[in-house]
């Protein structure tokens, strides 16, 4: 598949009410976010089951139902994340037994209306016990029968990815990876040796990145926001906001917006194919979406280092081998 440089990522537009909700969300602006995107030449969409535990499925349904065909995006879901329909803030159980992949993959078929998912995703390693093996045989099966176009891992390191190699070929993976979250550097390295894809998530760090953010108002955060339990957004906060300040002479000398030169960061790295990013409201868009076409240069990513050094920001390798 040939996808666009940038993704539009629909983890937010799934609302609050669960584990790993993003707070409260309009879903007539999650349409909006999603047609605008789509209509500014964004070709793919990637979400998950669990995202709202199945509502943002539903959304992005109902945001392509009335596209023509050679219109719509190509779609990219994710299994193996189980949740408890009578406590849906408890966190979801990663659960790869194939009965149950089997299961969802039908459910993310209804929820999406579709006949055929472009690309599907493993979650994370499984909980439940189930070889890797057994339950990457379990999407190669469903490639086969053309339930799902291609097949792909999220979230799973090096040993593993040699371990599915061995069943089926690994399409794509989706590592988190930003200029605060490096740590998957060496994941990144071997699908670039494996002719893999990598769709890398979190580019902007969950809006860290973006300088939208202060102390303040990470501290206004809602309840059920989760990223007022994360350690980016306590105890590391410092470090990546001051981070942060040191995107925007970059930013400036390209005439972006932060967003921007945090999301070109990750796909100046080698082995990166494309970032999947977030937004809830059409006008987020516009940050982030000159990152496809932005071609930082050797200073710019100069800077970028020796910033990350400064600040003792995030974690991971800080530049490219």
């Amino acid at each position: 598949m040939h996808i666009t440089r940038v993704g539009f990522g629909a983890w937010a537009v799934g609302g609050g009410d669960w584990a790993y909700g993003w707070g409260e969300q309009d879903d007539a602006e999650s349409v909006a976010a999603i047609r605008y995107s789509v209509e500014q030449g964004v070709n793919w969409i990637d979400t998950a089951a669990v995202y709202g535990l199945g509502h943002s499925e539903v959304v992005v349904a109902r945001a392509l139902a009335d596209l023509p065909a050679a219109d719509r995006p190509l779609l990219f879901t994710k299994c193996g994340l189980v949740w408890d329909e009578e406590n849906p803030l408890t966190p979801p159980a990663r659960i790869m037994k194939p009965a149950s992949v089997r299961r969802e993959v039908e459910d993310s078929l209804r929820r999406l209306d579709v006949e055929t998912i472009d690309l599907y995703q493993v979650h994370w390693p499984t909980e439940c016990g189930t070889p890797i093996e057994e339950y990457w045989q379990v999407l190669a099966d469903l490639k086969s029968s053309g339930k799902v176009r291609c097949i792909g891992l999220s979230n799973h390191d090096v040993p593993a990815l040699d371990l599915a190699e061995k069943v089926s070929h690994v399409d794509s993976l989706q590592p988190s990876f930003s200029a605060i979250e490096r740590r998957n550097a060496a994941e990144i390295a071997w699908c670039a040796a494996n002719d893999t894809g990598v769709i890398v998530y979190s580019p902007m760090q969950s809006g860290l990145l973006t300088g939208a953010f202060s102390a303040e108002r990470v501290a206004a955060l809602p309840e059920n926001d989760w990223r007022r339990q994360s350690g980016d957004f306590g105890k590391g906060l410092a470090a990546n906001l001051a981070l942060t300040d040191a995107l925007r002479p970059i930013a400036e000398r390209h005439g972006v917006e932060l967003a921007a030169v945090a999301v070109a960061w990750t796909l100046a790295w080698p082995g990166v194919t494309a970032a999947i990013v977030g937004a809830r409201r059409p006008a987020q868009i516009d940050g982030w979406l000159p990152a496809a076409a932005l071609e930082l240069t050797a200073d710019d990513l100069a800077e970028i280092t020796a910033a990350i050094e400064r600040t003792g920001a995030g974690r991971g390798p800080v530049s490219p081998e």
